[in-house]
């Protein structure tokens, strides 16, 4: 469907009225409101889920569609090929489709007969395409041209702001929108560099647009008249961008549309400068540099051609999509059309742009949700257990990641064993540094602010002796890069090194198992990292190191506090197993850039061990116990926490920290790891059945997952969270007995030691938010993996040292690589639906919960996620909208 655009004239105005105008622009407020069209970027290191319309959950699902496609052309929904291959698996059930279009009609004011518009809207559906031989078609433009005088109202969908370079380039003259971007690209990755840049950009330190424009002026990209014209721009960024929007003649009203409008041709580049303002406290600084620098370039480029003449609205190719769709899909003629009165044609063709594609695919991806939550719905029912658990010789407590679910599963048969779901980083806000380091990760999710730090440590001697081992590779990696850039250096480097890296890439390629073992038992051998603690007590005299800002450790109170408020949440208060095994989790790639993105999301992109180990020890001190026994939760003395870390990509655990074990937990260790084999074995065997390429079904499962975590060629090492669909807050009773395929994620509740409702309450504004963020970014990078996604693993560059682009004049690629939610170029891996979130516990908890959280209500209500309770005595489903 074409569009008119909105006006953007520069006024006929005095000089000093332009002043006066440009003075009443408040900036900071402008860019404020504009930026909630993007999110902020992670760097790749400590890659970080994100849902890409965080800052527009204000408005509904299908406006933000129909909002996207007009700016960007991007489809918020899935293809209709997508849709045609769920039905074809049979994960779409058509009769969903009718019910979702029968509640649509009647939501309708119809002026026409209500059969005639379900033989409309039925064809429409099933038949997507237009032809576009009847489009191009003498007899519908000959229709059309008779009706442009039809006075035809539309809504607001049509009218929208693009940046004048697109506008320009789209009516044919040079590639200005193209030539803007390739400089906006190339002064981000000069700014934006973590030393992977020999030469740094020069004036850096003073701030991104003070930089620019010492510089650009001597940009040789730039024509000598475009150049000219940059040379006198504001010394302040602010003044620079008020300026630039009176020169390109931006009418007020519409100045916060038109800068939104500049975020989304970049959306990476501008992210990622958002998250570096947010980090450094900035609040949106960096993102005024950029649009500063953006439309005073965007000004320099295109000024020959300001002002911009108004386009006129163009009715009659406005409604030849509208008049095809009832040639096609309403089986008419165009003698049948004019024979129709006036009334009944605009009543028509009023319906016909209402039930447009956006409308058509919401009712197909509601049809496809509604197919699996009732699917899910009757597994439960069938499955679900009331009886009160045995006792458990173990409970593990593992992260409610969807790759937990089929381990867990596999385990609770192998034994007698008991498992729960929360969030991975175990309800600790806190900072980690490893020993000797001098970076401290924030691990935990990023919607939480840490709180405290906690340090690894050892004897000063040990230090010393690592420090060294440390430093000798450091410093080996060190040189080698450094004679990699230098001039004469590199021609040198490959006689000396070539002999050696030669064997090590030959290895690497025909025997990546065995290589890569010999490797990291090398680097052990080298490092010998001493035994550590960790610095739990806020008494420690660590807590006077310069390095961080945050308290060392925790207090009696926090300590006990962090512990309470975990177990009261998984619903963890009284039986407790011998042995209680906490798991973080981890994923084990090689030459992969996006690693982090398999590791816990709610460790801030890291590996999980920490956390696990931290919490484990916790749990074994007695302040915290005689605390936690005030509270109503004992633990009984021969009950003995260990850590271990899942590692999701062999699926195996790992010991971290085994304290002295009683003697009742001695054995209930050695049962569980005399399984363990066993369980790593079943689960890998069901998670490489999904992956592409193992034809071979008698490949030893153990095996083949140790291959594909070490083979430096290997594009799917894992799944990772690709396929989720639903989050499930309940008790282990419920879906015990449930295959879910890895597709659930499944976090510990039980409604009955929850009276209050607060322990729900965190589970909603926490873990349910990590959730929902890490299945949008999938569903975005599986519906809109041009804009949204990073295209192909092995096309991508890592850039500056923060994230990935497609060649060298891209934009900052956010979401996940193609190979992460296809299984090949023509199928799809993963569906894409928006979270479906299943809460056990009465109706007038899920009430209660909406009153006291607007931003979660508003969330269901706008369609951003789903939401369905489960009556814990009837049974009895009830879905919230």
């Amino acid at each position: 469907m074409n569009t008119t655009t909105v006006l953007l004239e520069r006024p006929n105005v005095h000089e000093r009225r332009r002043e006066n105008v440009a003075t009443d622009i408040n900036v900071n407020a402008l860019v404020k409101n504009a930026s909630k069209a993007i999110a902020p970027l992670w760097p790749i290191a400590t890659f970080v889920a994100r849902h890409p319309w965080m800052g527009l959950e204000h408005f509904s699902f299908e406006q933000v569609a129909h909002r996207l496609k007009l700016l960007r052309d991007i489809d918020l929904y899935p293809s209709m090929s997508m849709f045609r291959a769920a039905q074809r698996k049979g994960e779409l059930n058509p009769k969903f489709l009718e019910m979702r279009l029968q509640r649509w009609l009647d939501e309708q004011p119809l002026t026409m007969p209500r059969e005639e518009a379900e033989r409309f809207c039925r064809a429409a559906l099933l038949h997507e395409e237009i032809p576009n031989e009847l489009l191009m078609s003498s007899s519908l433009k000959s229709l059309a041209a008779k009706m442009k005088d039809m006075r035809f109202r539309y809504d607001f969908k049509r009218l929208l702001i693009r940046p004048l370079s697109l506008l320009l380039e789209e009516q044919g003259e040079e590639k200005w929108a193209r030539m803007l971007d390739h400089q906006m690209i190339k002064w981000c990755k000069l700014f934006l560099d973590e030393s992977q840049a020999s030469w740094t950009m020069p004036y850096r330190e003073k701030g991104f647009y003070y930089a620019w424009r010492k510089l650009v002026i001597n940009d040789p990209s730039l024509r000598k008249q475009q150049r000219e014209r940059l040379q006198d721009l504001p010394h302040d960024a602010e003044e620079a961008l008020r300026q630039a929007l009176m020169l390109l003649g931006i009418p007020h009203g519409a100045m916060k549309d038109y800068l939104e409008a500049h975020l989304l041709s970049l959306p990476g580049w501008a992210g990622m400068l958002l998250w570096r303002s947010q980090q450094s406290g900035q609040a949106h600084l960096l993102l005024i540099d950029y649009l500063a620098i953006r439309l005073s370039l965007e000004w320099a480029l295109i000024a020959p051609y300001l002002p911009f003449a108004k386009q006129k609205d163009d009715d009659e190719t406005f409604l030849l999509p509208l008049l095809a769709a009832w040639m096609h899909w309403g089986g008419l003629t165009p003698k049948e059309w004019l024979q129709l009165p006036q009334a009944e044609q605009k009543a028509r063709l009023s319906f016909a742009y209402r039930f447009d594609k956006i409308v058509r695919g919401k009712l197909w991806l509601e049809a496809w949700e509604d197919t699996q939550e009732v699917r899910l719905k009757e597994m439960i029912a069938s499955h679900s257990q009331n009886n009160e658990p045995k006792q458990a010789a173990a409970q593990l407590i593992f992260c409610m990641d969807v790759r937990s679910e089929p381990f867990r599963r596999h385990l609770e048969q192998a034994g007698p064993f008991e498992t729960y779901g929360c969030a991975g980083f175990f309800g600790l806000p806190i900072k980690t540094r490893e020993l000797d380091s001098s970076h401290a990760h924030a691990s935990c999710p990023v919607i939480v602010e840490p709180r405290h730090e906690v340090q690894e440590f050892t004897s000063a001697e040990n230090v010393k002796k690592y420090r060294r081992r440390r430093n000798t590779l450091i410093s080996f990696s060190h040189t080698f890069k450094k004679m990699k850039r230098h001039l004469l250096a590199s021609l040198l480097l490959p006689e000396v090194s070539g002999l050696l890296l030669g064997l090590y890439t030959l290895a690497r390629s025909i025997a990546p198992s065995g290589a890569g073992r010999v490797f990291h038992q090398f680097q052990d051998n080298w490092a010998q990292k001493p035994a550590t603690e960790l610095s739990l007590n806020r008494e420690s005299s660590l807590e006077t190191t310069e390095t961080t800002d945050l308290p060392v450790g925790f207090s009696t109170e926090e300590k006990v506090r962090y512990v309470y408020q975990l177990f009261k949440g998984m619903g963890l208060t009284s039986r407790f197993a011998p042995l209680v095994v906490v798991c973080g989790h981890e994923s084990t790639t090689t030459n992969n850039p996006y690693a982090s993105s398999l590791d816990c999301g709610a460790c801030g992109g890291a590996a999980g061990g920490f956390n696990a180990r931290v919490f484990a020890a916790l749990c074994n001190l007695k302040e915290v116990r005689e605390g936690l026994a005030k509270e109503g939760i004992v633990i009984p003395e021969d009950t003995v926490f260990v850590a271990a870390e899942h590692m999701t990509t062999v699926d195996e655990l790992c010991w971290l920290y085994v304290p002295t074990l009683s003697e009742a937990a001695q054995k209930a260790f050695d049962m569980l790891q005399g399984k363990l084999e066993e369980v790593s074995r079943n689960a890998n065997n069901e998670r490489l059945s999904k992956l592409p390429g193992l034809e071979d079904k008698k490949k030893d499962p153990l095996a083949e997952a140790h291959r594909r975590a070490e083979d430096w060629s290997e594009i799917r090492p894992e799944w990772g969270l690709a396929g989720n669909a639903a989050l499930i807050i309940g008790r282990r009773e419920l879906t015990k007995h449930c295959n879910l395929e890895g597709r659930v994620f499944l976090h510990s509740y039980d409604w009955r030691k929850d009276p209050s409702g607060e322990a729900l309450a965190n589970i909603i504004t926490g873990p349910v938010t990590v959730a929902q963020w890490i299945n949008l970014q999938y569903y975005a990078s599986t519906v809109a993996p041009h804009y949204y996604g990073s295209g192909n693993k092995t096309m991508q560059t890592v850039t500056a040292g923060i994230g990935v682009m497609q060649g060298n004049a891209s934009d900052l690629l956010a979401g996940l690589p193609w190979q992460s939610v296809m299984a090949s170029d023509e199928e799809i891996f993963h569906s894409p639906l928006r979270l479906l979130v299943i809460i056990e516990a009465p109706q007038q908890n899920i009430e209660r919960l909406f009153e006291d959280d607007p931003h979660f209500r508003r969330k269901v209500k706008n369609g951003w996620l789903r939401l369905v309770s489960i009556d814990p005595d009837s049974g009895e489903w009830k879905a919230w909208r």
